[in-house]
């Protein structure tokens, strides 16, 4: 890469079990009102701008359309979407600026879950003719993964109750989680997987600045650094997978440079406990690396954001000097099924 770019600004809502009193634009609003408040930049600043979130979600087509409102797109600006979540987006908005067509970029994303029954929702990632006519919702599918993991002998079900109580004692500290402290395991939802393994369904947003070279250092006193950036995706068919391992995140990490030095700090977007094993071992995370110190997406799991969150938070510890390498992960789809990897850094202190 010719060009350096960094994540300059981060914002993001209290994630919440409902917002039946928003919008999606009344929801989003204030997180762009903060990220660009934390740079001085203007809307008409912002040299490219792209979103993240999903139709199904809102129940409506071209219903991002609507947030455009919120961040004002007249007089006309540059702007693009993805139907993915928004570290999918900030994706694109880093290649739009390795092309040194816009030097600052705005990359936001949301979601509401909390209007339908997203286990439902999910359903419909899934292969269209084999897989999805039979209804596997996304806690079973995880399930099934789980199951594989213990069996295979890389996890049991107490394991996996020590990374849901660290997540979220982790997330007492972070005050937009949906779920903080104590938090008890309960009853199976689909063995082997307790209430405590999976993610609260929930509503958020959340909102980055890029910025390119020197326009990243008048921004930001210490710029986290997109030192590498990778996404890959696994066969669309479960059966055709290992779900005990994920080559796509070990590739997406490798080609974004994680194992050339290690990294102290690592924002993993594992919504259920047992997705931690599998990207721990992918990763090559020791126990010295810390892991979701935000509370991951088991404290908070706002769908389309909470991979860019995991982005956010990365770069925020980066830029309070909380840390100086970090790994951010976001996924997509069933068990895994795409990975995202970026590497971030700060500036020698």
């Amino acid at each position: 890469m010719t060009r350096q770019i960094a994540v300059v600004a981060f914002a993001q809502s209290d994630h919440r079990r409902t917002t039946d009193e928003l919008s999606e634009v009344e929801m989003l609003m204030p997180v762009l009102h903060e990220v660009l408040a934390r740079t001085g930049l203007r809307t008409a600043d912002i040299g490219f701008t792209c979103s993240g979130s999903s139709d199904y979600l809102a129940g409506r087509a071209f219903s991002f359309t609507m947030t455009l409102d919120g961040v004002g797109a007249w007089p006309p600006i540059s702007e693009s979407h993805v139907e993915m979540d928004g570290a999918f987006a900030l994706y694109e908005a880093w290649s739009k600026l390795l092309t040194a067509d816009a030097d600052t970029a705005l990359v936001y994303a949301y979601g509401k879950s909390s209007p339908g029954s997203l286990r439902d929702v999910l359903t419909r990632q899934l292969d269209p003719y084999y897989l999805a006519p039979l209804w596997p919702d996304s806690v079973a599918l995880a399930a099934l993964q789980a199951q594989a993991l213990i069996d295979a002998g890389d996890t049991d079900e107490s394991a996996l109750a020590a990374i849901g109580a660290r997540s979220r004692a982790a997330a007492t500290a972070n005050p937009h989680a949906q779920l903080r402290g104590p938090v008890p395991q309960g009853d199976h939802l689909v063995r082997p997987l307790r209430t405590g393994d999976c993610p609260p369904v929930g509503d958020g947003a959340a909102a980055v600045i890029l910025a390119a070279g020197d326009r990243a250092r008048q921004l930001c006193a210490r710029p986290a650094w997109i030192r590498g950036l990778d996404h890959r995706i696994e066969p669309h068919s479960l059966g055709a997978r290992d779900l005990t391992d994920s080559p796509s995140a070990r590739l997406a990490a490798e080609r974004a440079g994680a194992f050339e030095r290690p990294v102290d700090t690592a924002e993993l977007h594992a919504p259920f406990s047992s997705q931690e094993v599998v990207l721990r071992k992918a990763l090559r995370l020791g126990e010295e690396v810390v892991v979701n110190p935000s509370g991951g997406a088991l404290a908070a799991n706002p769908v389309m954001a909470a991979g860019l969150i995991r982005i956010g938070e990365a770069a925020a510890r980066i830029h309070r000097g909380a840390c100086d390498r970090a790994l951010a992960h976001a996924t997509s789809g069933p068990c895994l099924q795409q990975n995202l990897v970026a590497v971030l850094e700060g500036d020698p202190r």
